[in-house]
């Protein structure tokens, strides 16, 4: 039954210990059959939330109450989060809202909680991805690293729970490389600073972290597939990407790199003019007229019938200089010495870009994973901001307020909206809070409460917290026509009042500075 994954979560995520959490999840597993395995496993690893089922917050705020006793199956529920993924064209809202509170009809309070947070991607028990794959080694008696490196090549932990529960481990070894089917990036670690990562690697390799969208691009014979950081497939969105694969030398190969689209001067445009055209379907050729994309390579994976993931990465780069022109790659320099690397960041930066990633020339394509081999360097912004409302939160947060709306003091700026008020809303995050933070705010913010509906306190503008974020964008959801581009809380600064909140004119200048 569902109450069993709900309960199992809802304990994971209390469980602080990684073992412990290890643990809970295989003792659910070796109990599931061979229809609720791949469907709990689904739920559990949020790969559920990556069926794009088209619901958002709004849709989670009116439902039904909750029925008395558990009644809901395991795989029926995933069934029916597919019926919704597949739901489209004319009334599909109102198709997708009906069926979510036939859904949540039929589910206790507790599972309700646990398919909020699943739809909402506020799972929070920490079984996404590597807990859960370590779950699966232990529920079924096979080495850890076999399960990795099956999700490695799969990128579907409900397939490799699968394989390993029936097959062990050698059907966990069938698992491959296979020319399209994306396997899951490379992630970074990260740093505060070049000096910092230079102290974990030296000599390194550094390159540009260019600000655009993580593409997969796979190449056999005349097919071409390119596929987005969570495996999407984006080929027909992206022809520019399509051709320049073609052009290669090859009869296959997978490469790793991002596309982005640059302005006549070469520095890269907004994000969102990047997102929006890699995320249209309709009309491509002209969007590509308005919105032309680059791409740009910084790892090979296979090169004619040859796996290169296990090879260190300067032979990897290497492969890849002597297969692309230097205009598909992207900057790099190998070096030792901390004042190269600094000019090296500076000029990243004065490009326009988001600053660079230090990578270990040793090390192998650890795909999926966030090791120590590649870190992520980004000036960080922070601003003082303001509270203006929050959110309940859901799932292990249910009960808690979680997710913050920040505001910037208008300061008598010029060009806002008239009646505005004193403060200008940036963005909503709920990124970065402890346990501590979440008792602490829901405690304060209560005390400051104004008014409410369903799902939003509205609170007196009074205290203020430090938000790191990677940037700007412009939005027109917001009055200031700028948004906050990840943002996170650092700490809220109780020696702050609300007059010493930053100001949206110093909002706008960091915005020029962008280019915005």
């Amino acid at each position: 039954m569902l109450q069993q994954v709900a309960a199992t979560s809802h304990a994971t995520a209390a469980e602080p210990a990684r073992n412990a959490k290890v643990a809970l999840l295989a003792e659910l597993l070796r109990g599931l059959g061979p229809e609720d395995l791949p469907a709990a496993v689904s739920l559990l690893s949020g790969e559920s939330r990556r069926m794009r089922v088209g619901v958002g917050p709004a849709a989670l705020r009116t439902l039904p109450p909750p029925a008395a006793g558990p009644e809901l199956g395991i795989a029926e529920t995933e069934r029916a989060l597919r019926t919704l993924a597949a739901v489209q064209g004319p009334g599909s809202q109102a198709e997708r809202q009906r069926l979510l509170g036939e859904l949540f009809s039929r589910a206790t309070a507790e599972e309700q909680a646990f398919l909020r947070a699943v739809l909402g991607g506020e799972l929070r028990q920490g079984a996404l991805d590597a807990v859960m794959g370590d779950a699966v080694a232990k529920a079924a008696g096979v080495p850890v690293a076999e399960v990795r490196r099956a999700l490695m090549f799969r990128g579907s932990a409900a397939a490799v729970a699968v394989a390993a529960m029936e097959g062990g481990a050698p059907a966990l070894r069938a698992f491959g490389l296979e020319l399209g089917r994306p396997v899951r990036p490379m992630l970074a670690a990260s740093a505060p600073d070049v000096a910092a990562a230079l102290e974990r690697v030296r000599p390194a390799a550094l390159e540009w972290k260019l600000d655009g969208i993580r593409v997969q691009v796979h190449r056999d014979g005349d097919r071409v597939g390119v596929f987005t950081r969570s495996l999407d497939d984006i080929t027909a969105r992206v022809p520019e990407v399509v051709e320049a694969a073609l052009a290669l030398p090859v009869r296959s190969a997978v490469l790793d790199g991002e596309v982005l689209a640059l302005g006549p001067d070469g520095r890269p445009r907004p994000f969102q003019e990047t997102a929006a055209r890699t995320a249209s379907r309709q009309d491509v050729q002209a969007l590509r007229e308005r919105v032309p994309l680059s791409v740009f390579f910084f790892d090979l994976l296979h090169l004619d019938g040859a796996d290169l993931l296990d090879r260190p990465g300067e032979q990897r780069f290497e492969a890849l200089t002597a297969l692309l022109p230097a205009e598909l790659r992207v900057p790099r320099l190998v070096t030792a010495e901390d004042g190269a690397a600094l000019a090296f960041f500076g000029d990243a930066l004065a490009h326009g870009h988001e600053g660079v990633v230090v990578k270990d020339p040793a090390t192998p394509y650890a795909a999926g994973r966030r090791g120590a081999g590649w870190i992520k360097v980004k000036p960080r912004h922070t601003l003082d901001l303001v509270v203006l409302a929050v959110e309940w939160g859901s799932g292990r947060r249910q009960g808690l307020l979680s997710n913050l709306h920040l505001g910037a003091r208008a300061d008598g700026a010029e060009g806002l909206p008239d009646g505005l008020g004193e403060w200008v809303m940036l963005g909503k995050t709920f990124k970065g809070l402890t346990d501590e933070m979440l008792a602490f705010q829901t405690r304060e913010l209560l005390e400051r409460e104004v008014d409410r509906d369903s799902w939003v306190v509205r609170v007196r503008p009074e205290l203020v917290v430090e938000v790191a974020f990677d940037g700007l964008q412009r939005s027109p959801r917001y009055p200031s026509g700028l948004a906050l581009r990840f943002a996170r809380v650092l700490r809220y600064r109780e020696d702050k009042g609300p007059d010493e909140a930053d100001t949206i004119t110093t909002v706008r200048a960091l915005a020029a500075q962008e280019g915005l």
